[in-house]
């Protein structure tokens, strides 16, 4: 049993006058108890100099973190603090951070100090900021080697002698000590400042020369020296900045080639998410040794790379040695801020011959809470060690976080080889075939049946005589949750089977179960195979061995086998369905326009052509995201009557409607869909229906696409209405006097008031609109119509360059009374109509008025309303003579709102025509009284002497032109439910 070093660097000592000096802990290892001990590598505090009558101290051990750095080879142990200061006589306190060691040897029974950087070159020019011990390592000969990353301006170097050089060389008086035989990297020009040399560190077998070599990271990349001269073999470098490539770095076998192999860590790699962002996962490099001095990148696994952001992928790396016992050394790398809650993680990666395998065998994670900072699980990793005596190698993992390392003892549960296979006999059921009798809720149902067969063989080494497994089998398994499982168990009636078996160690059970198919109209797929999986594991509550383990599966066994069943179909020996599928597609309309519903009926011919049906065969319709689906075309009773879905999901709007399972050989079939397309957008011209016949056949299982386009446009159905109030006026108008001045609106004239509507009825809307109107002014200087107010409703802005009320009149609106028109129409002679004169602008003087009309939507409208005074005198002067005043008003629309253009501006005009009338109820054609009474009494008398004349030649005494009572009787109608 071996016993176990665990470096503590801010634990306190029995060192006086020293904080948080650090420590090394031994423990020992039983199974169930550890018991560890401090121990004293150093119990002076700090040390002085007695100069000029006073003591000086020269060093400082508090906060060095003695223990941060840790390496054992044989019984010889090195330790150390490479946070410890100490300065020269000239220089003040806490000015150089050489770092220091401790070398114990024979078993602790010797211990020296070894602090290679404590030199006269001091500050940060020489080795003063050498922080040595920040790494180390021992070779198989016993060589020490020591990483200080801060010397010569943070070029850094690495210090290498033999343990005995180190031994020989100390002398506990002096704090300046020159070991014989010391090698060590040496200063170079200012450009390679800042690159942390030394930082890490790890030995291997690299040059051919049988030595060992030293691998040293530097972070931004990688060096191989020589041992002897630690001369520059190889440089490496990964160029992503601030990667910290080098940060850890591991040498190992892992291919089992003889040759020794490179793993580099980089923690901080940054890698390009899938939200297009970098996150910072951390990487590990692989490096295959193909020759000496020749390393090349894995082919199979180049690199590693975490997958929790931030979690450090990479900070540490541990060789394992063979765990698994598969010729192949394994490797752990640590992810000390990776998991939940940032607990950190332990990777467990198996050699193969192609370096690493590219996932993780085995996951560690940390389970101790620490409220102040994160516990770090895997900062640090020791591998490759027997610790419990069972002949796997262990691992140790530190947790400086959670001030714990936790042992894990690999394999020492003794090691189950499984193996089962799995048979089913039909492979091909035919549903036609009912060979077995299901009893169901149903009553007795005829079902098509086949055998399942499994064996399950069990062996290895220190096993008891009997393993109990738990077996599963599972129907269709590949179906989702919930799906209908197509094949069940003939006894149960489920589709999951689970069995606890026995087996002798070195032996093998089997069993057979009978299985059913369910019926046809139970399930849509025909064609995809049943999957049947057999899984199985040891029992979880099998009793445990002495030492209170449990047997466990090789991680490598296969513990899920998986054979398929294939339902036959009509589709010739080899069971392959071909279809031939064509679609063809027509629709009721080529244009849909803006603002518009657009009411649109696809119909379409499904055709298959094929030699073998369509499985699950659907038509697929994929709308554009303007349009809507409102259900199929009932209104042809040629049409077929499909069952049809809609799905929405975001911007995708779908319709899938079922054509049949299957869709036979030679089926066609016409069908209709309707649509809507209200959400028309200027952004496109056109927009398409992609429509396309889609099945679950393995081969030739669509038709192609067939594209319906629509060509998005412009349209707008403009109306434009005007009236007269009064329709026509009459004259001489009763309440007018000509008046000495002209001051109120009366002393013009009656009313006339136009009424203008401009009507949009869509399905676009207008953007900007023209309207003109013109009305007659004067002729001669005489005045016609006298423009008094105009009014507006919806979006018009009218101006004029005649002047509206010139005269500054007073307004007062008269009110019109509804029905006067009518009333005195009644009293007109209508041949006066005929007789009119046209009062338009084609023959006087007119006013005019331009209004612009805004935006203008579907059903939308703009009314203008002028009132207007006839000059009374204009017409009164020219008694007797008929007029016929006419307004004319034009739209145009110059602009839409739209970037699609129409083909026609829509433009058009009307006439409101008034027409003035005169009067004369004293007509010297009227017929007078006496006359009409006189018309009616010789007209009543005429027709009583023709009744006279036609009695006495008797016209009311003809017989009857019925016949006799027999034939009148023939004649008389029957009873009838018409009404």
């Amino acid at each position: 049993i071996a016993n176990i070093l665990i470096g503590a660097p801010k634990a306190n000592t029995t060192q006086p006058g020293i904080i948080e000096g650090g420590s090394v802990f031994l423990c020992s290892w039983n199974l169930g108890q550890s018991y560890c001990r401090a121990i004293d590598f150093d119990k002076e505090g700090d040390r002085s100099y007695h100069v000029d009558g006073s003591d000086l101290k020269v060093e400082f051990k508090s906060h060095q973190w003695f223990g941060a750095t840790v390496r054992s080879h044989g019984d010889t142990v090195l330790a150390c603090a490479p946070r410890y200061y100490w300065r020269t006589e000239n220089d003040i306190p806490l000015s150089d951070v050489t770092g220091t060691c401790y070398l114990a040897v024979d078993n602790f029974t010797t211990i020296v100090e070894y602090a290679p950087c404590r030199t006269e070159r001091h500050g940060p020019a020489g080795q003063g900021y050498c922080q040595g011990g920040f790494s180390a390592d021992f070779t198989q000969e016993g060589h020490v080697v020591v990483g200080g990353p801060g010397s010569f301006y943070w070029q850094g170097q690495l210090i290498t002698a033999t343990t005995q050089e180190i031994v020989r060389a100390y002398y506990s008086s002096y704090f300046l000590l020159s070991v014989a035989g010391q090698v060590q990297t040496r200063q170079v020009q200012s450009s390679y400042d800042d690159s942390y040399l030394g930082y890490s560190v790890a030995v291997g077998e690299f040059s051919g020369d049988k030595t060992e070599d030293f691998v040293t990271g530097v972070p931004k990349g990688v060096m191989l020296y020589v041992i002897v001269s630690l001369t520059t073999l190889i440089y490496f470098n990964v160029f992503q900045m601030g990667s910290y490539y080098g940060y850890a770095v591991a040498a190992a076998d892992i291919n089992n080639d003889g040759l020794v192999d490179l793993l580099v860590g980089s923690p901080l790699f940054m890698f390009l998410g899938s939200g297009g962002r970098l996150e910072e996962v951390g990487r590990v490099y692989v490096y295959l040794q193909q020759s000496p001095l020749h390393l090349l990148p894995s082919t199979s696994t180049p690199h590693l790379t975490g997958t929790h952001t931030y979690g450090r992928f990479g900070a540490s790396i541990s060789p394992l040695g063979d765990l698994d016992q598969d010729g192949y050394n394994d490797v752990a790398i640590g992810c000390p801020f990776g998991g939940k809650d940032e607990q950190g993680l332990v990777y467990i990666f198996n050699g193969d011959p192609d370096g690493l395998k590219n996932t993780p065998s085995q996951t560690l994670a940390g389970h101790w809470a620490t409220n102040t900072i994160p516990m770090s699980f895997g900062y640090s990793l020791r591998g490759n060690k027997d610790i419990d005596g069972n002949g796997y190698p262990d691992l140790l993992v530190g947790a400086f976080g959670a001030d714990k390392a936790a042992l894990y003892r690999y394999f020492s549960r003794p090691i189950v080889n499984a193996s089962a296979f799995l048979t089913v006999q039909p492979t091909m059921i035919n549903p036609e075939e009912k060979n077995c009798i299901v009893v169901n809720e149903n009553g007795t149902v005829p079902s098509s049946c086949v055998s399942l067969n499994f064996c399950l063989y069990a062996d290895g080494k220190h096993l008891p005589d009997e393993l109990v497994f738990v077996v599963e089998l599972h129907l269709d398994s590949v179906k989702q949750k919930g799906a209908v499982r197509r094949a069940l168990f003939f006894e149960t009636q489920q589709h999951s089977l689970v069995q606890r078996l026995t087996i002798t160690n070195g032996g093998r059970i089997c069993d057979e179960q009978k299985i059913y198919l369910r019926g046809e109209k139970e399930f849509r797929d025909k064609l995809s195979p049943i999957v049947i999986g057999l899984g199985f594991s040891l029992d979880p509550m099998a009793p445990t061995d002495a030492h209170g383990l449990r047997p466990i599966l090789n991680f490598q066994t296969l513990q899920l086998i998986v054979q398929k069943a294939q339902i036959q179909l009509d589709c010739g020996e080899d069971n392959i369905c071909v279809p031939d599928l064509k679609l063809i597609v027509n629709g009721d309309r080529e244009k849909v326009y803006l603002g518009d519903e657009n009411f649109l009926t696809l119909v379409f011919n499904a055709l298959n052509d094929g030699e073998g049906g369509a499985y699950e065969a659907e038509l697929y319709v994929l709308l554009p995201p303007e349009a809507e689906y409102i259900g199929i075309a009932r209104n042809n009773q040629s049409l077929t009557q499909l069952t049809c879905s809609y799905e929405a999901v975001n911007e995708t709007h779908s319709v899938t409607c079922d054509l049949g399972n299957p869709m036979k050989s030679g089926t066609s079939l016409w069908a209709g869909l309707r649509f809507i397309v209200p959400n028309l957008k200027d952004t496109h011209e056109t927009i398409q229906f992609e429509l396309q016949i889609r099945s679950k056949n393995e081969n030739n299982s669509n038709s192609e696409v067939v594209f319906y386009p629509l060509q998005v446009s412009v349209k707008a159905d403009v109306i434009l209405m005007g009236v007269s109030h009064p329709e026509m006026l009459l004259f001489p108008p009763g309440d007018w006097r000509r008046p000495q001045r002209l001051q109120e609106e009366q002393d013009i004239g009656p009313q006339i008031q136009h009424v203008y509507e401009l009507v949009n009825n869509g399905p676009s809307a207008l953007g900007r609109t023209t309207l003109v109107l013109q009305c007659p002014r004067q002729l001669e200087g005489h005045g016609l119509m006298y423009p008094l107010e105009v009014a507006t409703h919806g979006p018009l802005n009218c101006s004029s360059k005649h002047t509206i009320n010139p005269l500054h009149l007073k307004v007062t609106q008269t009110r019109r009374i509804p029905g006067q028109e009518r009333i005195q129409r009644r009293d007109l002679h209508r041949d006066r109509l005929s007789q009119l004169s046209n009062l338009s602008c084609w023959t006087v003087e007119c006013w005019r008025l331009q209004c612009d009309v805004g935006l203008l939507e579907k059903g939308k409208n703009a009314v203008m309303e002028v009132r207007s005074r006839l000059h009374a005198e204009t017409f009164i002067e020219r008694e007797f003579k008929q007029y016929v005043l006419e307004c004319m008003v034009e739209f145009k629309v110059e602009n839409i709102p739209y970037a699609i253009l129409p083909e026609k501006y829509p433009s058009g005009a009307v006439k409101v025509e008034t027409p003035l009338v005169w009067s004369n109820t004293e007509s010297p054609y009227a017929v007078p009284l006496w006359i009409i009474i006189l018309a009616i009494l010789v007209g009543l008398l005429l027709l009583a002497l023709l009744i006279y004349v036609l009695y006495k030649l008797g016209f009311f005494k003809r017989s009857d032109p019925y016949g006799t009572a027999m034939e009148k009787a023939q004649l008389k109608p029957q009873a009838s439910s018409e009404a």
